[in-house]
């Protein structure tokens, strides 16, 4: 495969544009996707301790040989375990499942606003990451006036923010936020459950390309510039997920699915969802 881009994160660390997440993937076989998605050639794994399959991802790495420190391993805190000591419990409790010393990306998975605790823990990242238990550290979901807060407060911007993104849900003002302030976006749930699958805007360039529609949405993240962190249990999915770097989508194609936009969510809204 193409060598895989890298986006530069502001504290001089960086991440693979395109990895793999390992949300609704089964405990138990989550160590067999894993092992499957490094040995196509991934390179960063997408993972949370609410997934309840970390001890899979640090399986799946161990048997696939990889060495670790090719491997870029994000997880999240969750919304019940915000708070000083309670974020603290969450990461070592990850560390230990997972089965490594460090990780590369901690994210608060959402700010929670109705229990007031983003920027505690926020101050608690700083601290462990600074003690050397993760390298980088952002947030998911987070809308622009928590992550303006949290800056307020801190001085610390994140590095990355992780939100729903996909031809149907395109976040347009949270994009240019997060590119204005040195934030890298994540697309979570990339591909938007297929729903615009057979819409022209990308039947048109998918026949053009040899590629599937899913290839065209992957290849319109890239080119948009967004990281972005597909799933698949099948290993020849997974190999076609990846298989999105050696064509280009022109501008046209770029403004047609731009137009597929309408602002629909599959997930809660970060302003008001406070699930535990």
């Amino acid at each position: 495969m193409t060598d895989m881009p890298r986006l530069q994160f502001h504290d001089g660390h960086s991440i693979p544009q395109l990895g793999f997440g390992i949300w609704q993937i089964p405990s138990d076989i989550a160590a067999d996707a894993v092992e499957s998605a490094l040995r196509t050639g991934y390179r960063m794994i997408d993972g949370a301790y609410l997934y309840m399959n970390e001890a899979g991802l640090g399986e799946g790495l161990r048997r696939s040989g990889v060495p670790r420190d090719e491997v870029f391993i994000t997880t999240k805190v969750w919304n019940n375990e915000q708070g000083r000591d309670k974020a603290r419990h969450s990461v070592e409790r990850s560390l230990k499942a997972i089965g490594v010393d460090c990780l590369d990306l901690v994210l608060i998975h959402w700010p929670v606003p109705s229990q007031d605790l983003y920027v505690e823990t926020w101050k608690a990242f700083i601290e462990m990451r600074d003690e050397g238990l993760m390298r980088s550290i952002g947030v998911s979901n987070f809308n622009a006036n928590h992550i303006e807060r949290i800056v307020a407060e801190t001085g610390e911007a994140p590095v990355l923010n992780q939100i729903e993104l996909n031809p149907e849900l395109q976040q347009p003002e949270m994009r240019a936020f997060n590119q204005k302030h040195g934030i890298v976006t994540q697309a979570w749930t990339p591909l938007g459950n297929g729903r615009s699958f057979e819409a022209d805007a990308l039947t048109a360039p998918a026949k053009r390309t040899g590629k599937s529609p899913a290839q065209v949405i992957l290849r319109w993240h890239i080119q948009l510039g967004n990281a972005v962190i597909p799933r698949s249990t099948n290993a020849g999915r997974q190999a076609e997920n990846l298989d999105v770097f050696d064509f280009t989508l022109t501008d046209d194609e770029m403004a047609a699915i731009s137009g597929l936009d309408v602002g629909l969510r599959t997930g809660p809204d970060p302003s008001v969802f406070k699930m535990m």
